[in-house]
């Protein structure tokens, strides 16, 4: 399929900041881009099945995202579209009011481009999307729709949610930035809870800039989000973005099942260490064994805890439109025991105190985002084993593609940062972004 967009004269797969530039120049433009999206939506649609919904309307509003498009996941609330959260139950809900979020993005002048797909109540029971670069494997989950749209080049940004690793992981699976703010960073009202001590709002985007300047506007606190702190003030240039930091410090955290990866991800893994260490990186090993080994089973048991209470009477008054993974999930919450429960809890605020020392000294944490590419087949959404320990500790995480893997599927690094100094993260991304240069493109549908 040809790239509309390629008509309007912009470039394939252009980025956010190049975007706004571009209208800058040229404001009908932005209307031209709205309009060539929504047909590359709708022309993708019959293989890549991202969306639940799209716009019928493309009106530009004035702000500093204005003539952006930006995807919203479907559990995310929107006053004028279907909000299913994946979910027959939901099938034709249709808020009363948007999400905080959704509101902070009308009001910054982008345009709500249609809701994407995402797994029933951003669980495991998969929805019908598919990966851009091999309808056969699957684009990860939870935000499915969202990481593929954005990989498919149909919109520049969206909107998804991390509970596990449900923006690290299929970002490393389509070949896009994916970022998982810290803990709290962007308020969640209006976004349907699976696990309020674990639920983070995230971001796809094609650049680490553009990930940046989505963030820097969109963090805040809100009263209604009791979780909510906002981070330490930041703003990006949106005409040059933002300097990367000059041969950061990082911590190399391979983990203890490392050796399960596939081996073209620990090579491509190696491969850019070398790369930044050339490039003047300083770059140490860093052994995080208390929460390498502690940190699944404590996250599973709070998030099966606080599912358990969100789920039990909607599995009870709908057996036959909820999945059997929330039922499990549901009856996996039940049999823990309120001393597990608190343990969890109080494990979780130990190794958050200790990663702060532990990553004192470094820029940031160099790792896997996922155990290799995408697998084969759609019921199965991957692995999160390599994204679970940052959203135990509610801290800054972000995969940066950067290469393919031997089925032509791409694969990715995390960089990880510490609690709340999200700014100092993303620099040192876009450092490593800017040494290995690798940009996967627009794969061909």
């Amino acid at each position: 399929m040809t790239d509309p967009t390629a008509q309007s004269g912009l470039r394939a797969g252009a980025g956010v900041l190049e975007l706004l530039r571009e209208f800058r120049h040229d404001p009908a433009l932005a209307d031209e881009y709205a309009a060539t999206c929504l047909e590359k939506a709708n022309a993708a649609e019959t293989r890549l099945k991202a969306f639940e919904y799209l716009p019928r309307e493309m009106a530009r509003r004035p702000g500093p995202l204005s003539g952006i498009p930006v995807a919203i996941k479907d559990i995310i609330a929107t006053s004028d579209m279907p909000t299913t959260n994946g979910s027959p139950i939901y099938r034709n809900h249709v808020p009363e009011h948007d999400a905080w979020v959704v509101e902070r993005l009308r009001n910054l002048g982008a345009t709500i481009f249609g809701k994407t797909v995402s797994t029933e109540f951003a669980w495991r029971h998969p929805g019908p999307t598919t990966n851009p670069w091999n309808p056969a494997h699957t684009p990860g989950g939870s935000s499915s729709g969202s990481a593929a749209a954005v990989a498919a080049g149909i919109v520049p940004l969206a909107l998804g949610t991390q509970t596990l690793g449900s923006v690290i992981r299929p970002a490393a699976f389509n070949g896009v930035v994916g970022l998982k703010p810290s803990f709290g960073a962007i308020p969640r009202t209006g976004v349907h809870p699976l696990s309020p001590s674990l639920d983070h709002v995230g971001l796809f985007a094609r650049r680490v800039d553009d990930v940046a300047f989505a963030l820097s506007l969109l963090a805040a606190s809100s009263d209604s989000d009791p979780h909510g702190r906002p981070l330490p003030g930041f703003q990006e240039d949106a005409g040059h973005g933002m300097p990367p930091l000059d041969k950061p410090r990082f911590g190399i955290v391979r983990f203890e099942k490392w050796s399960k990866a596939e081996p073209e991800q620990q090579q491509l893994f190696e491969a850019a260490i070398a790369k930044s260490r050339k490039a003047g990186a300083i770059l140490e090993e860093l052994e995080l064994n208390d929460l390498d080994q502690a940190n699944w089973k404590a996250i599973n048991t709070i998030l099966a805890s606080e599912a358990a209470l969100i789920f039990e009477g909607l599995v009870e008054r709908f057996p036959d439109r909820t999945s059997d993974h929330l039922k499990s999930l549901v009856q996996t919450g039940k049999a823990h025991s309120a001393l597990e429960y608190l343990a969890a809890k109080a494990l979780q605020e130990t190794q958050r105190s200790a990663f702060a020392t532990e990553i004192s000294g470094f820029d940031a944490i160099l790792t896997l985002p996922a155990f290799g590419e995408a697998p084969e087949g759609l019921s199965f959404t991957g692995n999160a084993e390599f994204c679970a320990p940052w959203t135990l500790l509610g801290v800054p995480a972000l995969t940066l593609p950067a290469g393919f893997g031997k089925r032509g599927l791409p694969l990715g690094l995390q960089i990880v940062g510490a609690y709340r100094q999200d700014e100092r993260t993303l620099r040192a991304a876009k450092w490593i972004e800017s040494v290995l240069e690798f940009d996967p493109g627009i794969p061909c549908l």
